[in-house]
């Protein structure tokens, strides 16, 4: 069995390329007892953030969400705690 990252990077994706991954990447996360993952999409003009903050503020499995610390990434990187 393949191992699951706690991170995907959607540089280069446009929204409608991405958003479809971020669930797959969730679910797996999920399903591999992650609790929190990271979603690197860059700062660039922040519509890639914008559109998949917005995504996860209705996803079933995110608890929360933030911009990551520093560390891990700062404005191009979000935080995403999981649970059901």
């Amino acid at each position: 069995m393949p191992r699951v990252s706690d991170q995907i990077d959607l540089h280069g994706l446009t929204v409608d390329e991405a958003l479809p991954l971020v669930d797959k990447f969730l679910h797996a996360a999920f399903r591999a007892r992650y609790y929190r993952v990271w979603i690197i999409h860059g700062k660039g003009l922040g519509i890639l953030r914008q559109e998949v903050g917005d995504y996860l503020s209705h996803h079933p499995l995110v608890r929360r969400h933030e911009l990551a610390d520093r560390y891990h990434g700062g404005d191009g990187a979000t935080a995403v705690d999981l649970g059901d």
